[in-house]
């Protein structure tokens, strides 16, 4: 069932600008670290209200760890009431809960879901017009509070999506994924037509939405080998992805496939296409984090509501040691805000 687009809730927004929530993640991550570098660049206050959801401690600690004088931030007392060209900080705990860069814990997995389950709150209400979630430790944040593999099931079933679809986004590519978190034995007997034609329906609706591409050309990568190499590879591509792409471009869609992934990257017939709808998370990320890992964005499109992340961890091997590069998160930020224009964009235009 497609979900209604967000509705701004009257808060009011004097500014005009995006106000961009943002989850800490993982504090014993690189989440803090990239959150203040790419916030302590003046201009993107002039693009948006950041407003992050955590600890006014955890970011005390990583900007004295940074040595960062530039970035200050203002404690909101009063929900909603933000100040603009400033980030706004929303405390989600009480508890002094120990900072250790690079380790795993429970109680950082706590936190991290705090912070999650307050920016939520606040989005479904219309406090922030769209979300950033920093990384977190699928591990530490598992609970009978979090019984999810990561922040895209849980927040479709949050904001009472039937379903969802992880885009993988840069400026050259859009990478969308038929199974996710699953594992590799598992993902045969998850290629069904009605799988697949799903997510491509959800990538189409979102190239249409969220990027304003009103006719949107996509791709169909195949899910064995040579695609199959007419059968003698597995059968998936026979049987259910060349029928689905023949009954698509009947009805005058512009998709094409299913491709050999391998070719498709290599040659680079991925410039031609607006979407690119892979069968699983190895086969779409491998080639999207080697062409675009720093300015690669994570987006959930079929959501009713805007939510982006940079493309990376928690990667604990170098958090806290000022290693960390913000340009992914930096690009969630951006991307954010685009999406959220289009959507008002969208929403005038019919």
């Amino acid at each position: 069932m497609t979900q209604p687009l967000h509705t701004p809730h009257p808060h009011k927004n004097p500014d005009h600008k995006p106000r961009i929530g943002i989850t800490i993640g993982d504090m014993n991550g690189i989440g803090p670290e990239v959150i203040i570098k790419a916030l302590s660049d003046h201009r993107i206050m002039s693009l948006l209200t950041p407003v992050v959801y955590g600890s006014g401690r955890v970011l005390s600690f990583y900007k004295k760890q940074l040595n960062n004088e530039e970035l200050n931030y203002t404690q909101v007392k009063n929900k909603g009431q933000f100040v603009p060209r400033q980030l706004n900080l929303v405390n989600c705990w009480e508890d002094a809960i120990e900072i250790m860069p690079g380790k795993a814990s429970v109680e950082t997995g706590k936190a991290a879901l705090l912070s999650l389950q307050k920016a939520c709150e606040e989005l479904k209400e219309g406090v922030i017009d769209a979300l950033v979630t920093a990384p977190i430790d699928k591990h530490s944040i598992h609970s009978e509070a979090f019984p999810f593999k990561g922040h895209t099931e849980f927040l479709t079933q949050y904001f009472g999506a039937s379903e969802s679809l992880m885009l993988l986004v840069s400026d050259t590519l859009r990478v969308g994924l038929v199974t996710e978190h699953v594992a590799v034995k598992d993902i045969a007997g998850l290629i069904t037509r009605e799988r697949v034609e799903s997510k491509l329906k959800l990538m189409e609706q979102s190239l249409r939405n969220d990027f304003g591409i009103n006719k949107p050309k996509m791709a169909l990568l195949g899910l064995n080998p040579h695609a199959g190499d007419g059968g003698l590879i597995g059968t998936e591509e026979e049987q259910i992805l060349k029928p689905l792409v023949n009954d698509w471009k009947n009805k005058g869609k512009l998709l094409s496939g299913p491709f050999p992934a391998d070719g498709f990257f290599a040659a680079g017939q991925y410039s031609k296409f607006d979407g690119i709808l892979a069968m699983y998370h190895d086969q779409g990320l491998i080639p999207f984090k080697s062409m675009a890992f720093e300015n690669g964005v994570n987006f959930t499109a079929g959501l009713p509501i805007v939510r982006t992340s940079p493309d990376h961890g928690t990667a604990y091997a170098i958090a806290g040691k000022n290693q960390a590069n913000e340009s992914s998160f930096r690009e969630a930020l951006f991307k954010a805000c685009d999406i959220v224009q289009t959507r008002k964009e969208q929403l005038v235009g019919k």
